[in-house]
C-alpha cells in the first residue's frame, strides 16, 4: 500500500545553485557564506566631516549627508550648530538594481525653507575596490568636498566607498536601497534580520507538606483548608486537606514553569472553603525565586518553614497582622535535570536538561542558507494592489534568527546563512515564512498581525553528513476552504558532525533527560506546563526589540496541534493501515504458497521448512539473515531528499469541506444550542486523545518501517550491521542455551533491572516517523 505521489505542484524540487560564488572542492564549499548565492551591494560609509561653512544668518551649520545612485536616495541624521559632525552610518546599493555610473555624496546644511547646499564628493564606479570578508575593513579616507562645477569648496568628508557581498560586517546595520521607502527607525529595525534566544526555563516544584497553627475566621466548625499558589498568570490549588482542623497536611506537588531572569515571586495562600463559593483567606506568603534551591537529580531537597502573613483592615487601611504568626511546611526547588518542553514532541529541536552543567558537548553543526522564495501570494492590498513583505523565522534549539524583510517582492532574495550547534542527530529544525504588516512605525489598523505564508520542517537525522542539500520546499497553509500553495521555498542545508563514534553512540541514549523516567510526569501535566512553556516564550519574544511577534512564536511551536481534527484522525488512521499493508501484503503473499501459484517458490519454502525443522537452531540465524539482505536490498531505493509537507500523506487535498468547517471552527464551536455546544466539545476534547493515541501507534509502526528504509541512512547502518552479527553469533550458539539466556533474561528479578529505559528501546525511540510530514 505505497501511497500515491503527490501532485507535481506540491512536491519537493531539487535545485542547483551557484552557491558561495562558485567556490567548491568537492561536495564541500570552502568560502564565507558559502551556503548561499553572492549578492553584490555598493558599501558607502559615511563617517564624519570637519571645517564645514557656516551657511545660516547665525553663521553656524547643521550638517546631514545625502548618498545619490540614481534614483535611489539615503540621508543621514542632521546635526545642529556642528562643523565637525560625526554620523558613522553604512548605506548598501543592491548592485541587481544600480541604475547609474555614479556616486554622488552631498553635504548639506538643514534649513527651515531650503537646505544649503555645501558640497559634494563623486566616484566613478568602475574605480571602486571590491572587498572580500575575511579582508580587514576597508579604511576611511578624506576627500575634499567640491562645488557643482567641481572646484574645491572649503570643508572635508571622511568616507569609505567599497563594492562587498551580503557576507560583509556593514551588511545587517545598513541602510538599503530595497527599502528605500520605508520610513522611521521604528520601521527600519522592523525590517532588519535578527538573532533571538528563547528565556531559560525551569520546571519549579512546591511540594505543600502541612500547615500548622492556622486561624479560621469562623471557630465553630472544622475548617476546610487548600492552598492555593500563583505565578505570573499560573494558577494552581491543592485538594481540601482530609486533616480537618488547624493543623492540616497535603503532602501535593505542585508544578510550575518559571523563565530567567525571575521576575515575579511565587505567592501562596491559604484558605478555607466558607461556602460553596466562598473562600476566606487565612494566610498568605511571597516567596522570590532568585533564593530556591536549584536540584540536578532526584535527590530531596531541605523541606522549610514558612510564616503565613495575615492582613487585617483596619479603618479601611490593609495592615500587617503581628500578633500570632501560622506557618506552612514545604519543599521547593527549581528542576534543572528536566528539560521543559515548549515544541511538540515529535517537532523538538532541543532535548537538553535545563541545568547546563547536565549538558554533553554537542556532536556537530547545522549549517542552513535561506536562499529565496517564488511564486508568492499577495498577502495584503496597498494602494490598491496586492503585495508581500517576507520574511523568515528560523527556530532551532534556544536560537531564533528572523531573516530582513524583503520589501514588495513575490519573488524575495534573502541569501542569509545561520550555523547552529547540534547536541542530538533526532531534532528538528523549522523554518517559516512570514508577511510583515508592521513596516510603518506602529500598526495601520489595531490587532493588525504578521501572516503565515507557510512552514518547512527538516529532521536532522534523515540528513547525510557533510553534503549540501538544496531543494525547494512547497509553502503549504490549510485555509477553511482547502489547502493552499502559497509558494515555494528555496534551502540549503548541511548537517557537519564532528565525530561520527559520538553520534553514532547517541542512538543507545534516551531521548529526555534521566528525570523524565526517574520522576516522570503526567500526560496532563505535560499539556499544561508546555502550554505554560508556549505562553512564556511568544511573551518574552514579543517584548524583545522589534518584537518576534506571538502569532510568529505560536505558529513556529504548533500551538494548537492537538486539537480535534476530523482530517487528522483519518490521516493517522491511514497511517495505520499503511503500516498494516505490509503485513497483509505477507498474509496474501503466504496464501499464494499454499495455493501453489508459483510452484518453483512453493517448492523453495517446502526445502526451508524442513531444514529449520530438522535443525532447529538456524530458524533465528536465517530470520536475520533475510532481514539484512533485505536490508541491503532496500539501499536502493533509499530516499534522496529530506521530508516536506505532504499534501497526500496529510488528507489535506481531499478533505470534505464540512470538516474542514469544523476543524476551523472555533473551541468551544460557535453552535447555538447550548447542550449541542456541552457534547460537541466534550466528543471533541475525548476525539482528542484517541486522535493522539492512534497517531502513536502509527508513528511507532512507521519507526518498525524506517529500520530498514535507509530514511535515517545512520540508524538502518547500525541495525543492518546488528542483523549480520546477529545471524553469526547465532549461528555459533546453540538455539537451546539461545532460548535459556533470553527465558532468564526476561523473567529476571526486578533488582537487576534499569529504571531508565534499555539500547534497543532508545535506539527505536530516536527512529524517523512521518510525523515529520505531516501538515
Amino acid at each position: 500500500m505505497m501511497p500515491r505521489p503527490p501532485p507535481e505542484d506540491f512536491a519537493l524540487k531539487e535545485t542547483n545553485p551557484h552557491l558561495g560564488g562558485g567556490k567548491v572542492s568537492g561536495d564541500k564549499l570552502t568560502s564565507t557564506y558559502d551556503l548561499v548565492e553572492q549578492m553584490q551591494y555598493l558599501y558607502v560609509r559615511v563617517v564624519k566631516a570637519k571645517d564645514l561653512p557656516g551657511k545660516d544668518v547665525t553663521g553656524s551649520c547643521d550638517p546631514y549627508v545625502e548618498v545619490k545612485l540614481g534614483n535611489y536616495l539615503g540621508k543621514t541624521r542632521f546635526f545642529e550648530k556642528k562643523s565637525n559632525p560625526e554620523w558613522n552610518q553604512v548605506f548598501a546599493f543592491s548592485k541587481d538594481r544600480l541604475q547609474a555610473s555614479l556616486l554622488e555624496v552631498t553635504v548639506k546644511d538643514k534649513d527651515f525653507v531650503k537646505d544649503d547646499f555645501i558640497g559634494k564628493v563623486f566616484f566613478d564606479l568602475n574605480e571602486i575596490p571590491k572587498r572580500v570578508p575575511p579582508d580587514s575593513p576597508l579604511a576611511p579616507q578624506w576627500y575634499r568636498l567640491e562645488d557643482r562645477q567641481g572646484n574645491k569648496v572649503k570643508g572635508e568628508l571622511m568616507l569609505a566607498v567599497w563594492m562587498g557581498t551580503q557576507a560583509d560586517e556593514a551588511f545587517p546595520e545598513a541602510w538599503h536601497s530595497d527599502a528605500a521607502f520605508v520610513s522611521g527607525a521604528d520601521g527600519l529595525a522592523n525590517i532588519r534580520s535578527k538573532v533571538y534566544l528563547s528565556p531559560k526555563l525551569w520546571y519549579l516544584r512546591v511540594n505543600v507538606i502541612e500547615a500548622q497553627d492556622l486561624q479560621p475566621g469562623d471557630k465553630g466548625r472544622y475548617p476546610e483548608v487548600f492552598v492555593k499558589a500563583i505565578l505570573g498568570n499560573q494558577a494552581l490549588r491543592t485538594r481540601i486537606s482530609q486533616a480537618r482542623g488547624i493543623n492540616p497536611m497535603w503532602n501535593e506537588d505542585l508544578m510550575f514553569v518559571a523563565a530567567e531572569p525571575f521576575e515575579e515571586p511565587l505567592i501562596l495562600s491559604v484558605e478555607d472553603r466558607v461556602a460553596p463559593n466562598k473562600d476566606e483567606v487565612l494566610g498568605k506568603c511571597a516567596i522570590p525565586l532568585q533564593y530556591v534551591d536549584r536540584r540536578l537529580d532526584h535527590k530531596a531537597v531541605n523541606s522549610r518553614w514558612f510564616n503565613l502573613e495575615k492582613h487585617v483592615i483596619i479603618e479601611g487601611e490593609k495592615k500587617k497582622e503581628t500578633k500570632f504568626a501560622s506557618r506552612i511546611h514545604m519543599r521547593i526547588c527549581l528542576e534543572g535535570g528536566y528539560h521543559v518542553l515548549d515544541e511538540s514532541t515529535h517537532y523538538s529541536s532541543d532535548l537538553r536538561p535545563t541545568a547546563k552543567q547536565l549538558w554533553k558537548s554537542s556532536i556537530g553543526v547545522l549549517e542552513l542558507g535561506i536562499l529565496n522564495a517564488h511564486g508568492l501570494m499577495p498577502m495584503k492590498n496597498k494602494e490598491g494592489r496586492g503585495t508581500t513583505d517576507a520574511y523568515c523565522v528560523a527556530k532551532y534549539g534556544q536560537k531564533w534568527v528572523r531573516t530582513r524583510t524583503i520589501i514588495d517582492s513575490f519573488a524575495p532574495k534573502w541569501n542569509e546563512q545561520y550555523t547552529w550547534e547540534v547536541f542530538d542527530p533526532c531534532t528538528v529544525i523549522t523554518i517559516g515564512v512570514f508577511d510583515n504588516c508592521h513596516l510603518h512605525g506602529g500598526d495601520k489598523a489595531a490587532g493588525a498581525k504578521d501572516t503565515k505564508i507557510g512552514k518547512v520542517r527538516i529532521r536532522l537525522s534523515t540528513l547525510e553528513t557533510d553534503r549540501v542539500y538544496t531543494h525547494s520546499y512547497p509553502l503549504l497553509v490549510l485555509h477553511p476552504n482547502g489547502v493552499k500553495k502559497m509558494g515555494e521555498i528555496h534551502l540549503a542545508v548541511r548537517f557537519s558532525c564532528s565525530s561520527l563514534l559520538n553520534m553514532m553512540h547517541m542512538y543507545s541514549h534516551p531521548l529526555l533527560p534521566k528525570m523524565h523516567y526517574l520522576h516522570p510526569l503526567t500526560v496532563s501535566q505535560l499539556d499544561s506546563l508546555r502550554h505554560q512553556a508556549t505562553q512564556i516564550v511568544s511573551m518574552r519574544l514579543g517584548r524583545a526589540e522589534p518584537p518576534l511577534r506571538k502569532e510568529v512564536v505560536e505558529y513556529m511551536l504548533d500551538v494548537g496541534s492537538h486539537m480535534w481534527s476530523m482530517r487528522r484522525s483519518k490521516a493517522n488512521f491511514f497511517r495505520i493501515m499503511n503500516v498494516l499493508g505490509g503485513l497483509i501484503a505477507v498474509g496474501k503473499w503466504f496464501d499464494q504458497i499454499c495455493n501453489w501459484k508459483n510452484p518453483i517458490t512453493t517448492v523453495l519454502i517446502h526445502i526451508l521448512f524442513i531444514i529449520l525443522v530438522l535443525y532447529p537452531e538456524l530458524i533465528l540465524p536465517t530470520i536475520f539473515l533475510y532481514l539484512f539482505l533485505i536490508g541491503v536490498w532496500y539501499y536502493r531505493w533509499r530516499p534522496r531528499h529530506p521530508p516536506h509537507m505532504d499534501t497526500r500523506l496529510s488528507h489535506a487535498d481531499s478533505a470534505h469541506p464540512d470538516e474542514l468547517d469544523e476543524e476551523f471552527d472555533t473551541f468551544p464551536t460557535s453552535r447555538p444550542s447550548d447542550i449541542v455546544r456541552m457534547r460537541y466539545d466534550r466528543l471533541r476534547s475525548i476525539a482528542g486523545r484517541i486522535q493522539t493515541v492512534v497517531g502513536d501507534l502509527a508513528t511507532q509502526g512507521e519507526r518498525l518501517q524506517s529500520l530498514l528504509s535507509w530514511r535515517d541512512p545512520r540508524a538502518t547502518a547500525l541495525f543492518v550491521i546488528f542483523c549480520l552479527v546477529a545471524a553469526i553469533v547465532l549461528y555459533v550458539t546453540p538455539f537451546q542455551v539461545v532460548a535459556l539466556l533470553a527465558g532468564f533474561y526476561i523473567l529476571r528479578h526486578p533488582r537487576f533491572r534499569h529504571k531508565l529505559p534499555s539500547v534497543p528501546l532508545n535506539f527505536f525511540r530516536r527512529l524517523p516517523a512521518r510525523t515529520d510530514s505531516m501538515l
